[in-house]
């Protein structure tokens, strides 16, 4: 991938649908953008089951930005975000999930992020119509830039999760846009994440 980057590269991007082809260069992605080792059955999930919206940004024939989400019914949500939508929502309401949002560090800054964010709510305006009611996920309390990226794009922070990745303990924040429930009434950052031991960042990226 070039090093040089023309300013008007977002009007040569191309969006497409992952496919089984795109493994490879998908791990080695997710091994620079992200702290978690990804086991091979995910890849193939993500690129072959279509409960996943896996979308990849190409700049002429190369992969620099991808977004994978699953849409599904707040009863599959895990227990831990289980409050990020109110108890007065009926049990198919439904919500979706970023598991994966990157772009190659040269293609940074130029928009493509947040064009595949928005072909997420596009996607979720199309094929769930009103029973989607917010989008969330868990970012590293770190990642200052993908922070203010979502935060940015009227995500809001709704509670603190400690997690662990290998030997370490991280602390992620999740954020949600949409219809969720009030925030928790939660401890500072500082004080849930005091040990954590991990600085590489995760997250959406411009």
């Amino acid at each position: 991938m070039t090093d040089v980057v023309p300013t008007t590269a977002l009007s040569e991007i191309k969006l497409r649908l992952l496919c089984h082809d795109d493994i490879e260069r998908i791990k080695v992605l997710c091994g620079e953008w992200f702290p978690i080792e990804y086991p091979d059955s995910w890849y193939h999930d993500i690129t072959s089951n279509k409960k996943f919206f896996s979308l990849a940004a190409t700049f002429r024939g190369g992969i620099v930005g991808m977004i994978v989400a699953e849409i599904k019914s707040r009863t599959k949500v895990h227990k831990e975000d289980g409050d990020i939508l109110a108890s007065s929502f009926p049990v198919d309401t439904q919500v979706a999930y970023i598991l994966s949002l990157g772009v190659v560090k040269e293609f940074r800054k130029h928009g493509i992020g947040s064009l595949l964010l928005d072909s997420l709510k596009e996607h979720i305006s199309t094929t769930a119509q009103d029973h989607c009611k917010a989008i969330y996920l868990h970012v590293l309390t770190t990642n200052n830039t993908a922070i203010h990226f979502y935060e940015n794009r009227d995500f809001k922070q709704h509670h603190y999760l400690p997690e662990f990745t290998g030997k370490h303990r991280i602390c992620c924040a999740v954020f949600c846009r949409g219809r969720a429930s009030l925030p928790r009434a939660a401890l500072s950052t500082a004080e849930q994440c005091e040990d954590r031991q991990v600085t590489t960042v995760q997250g959406g990226r411009d």
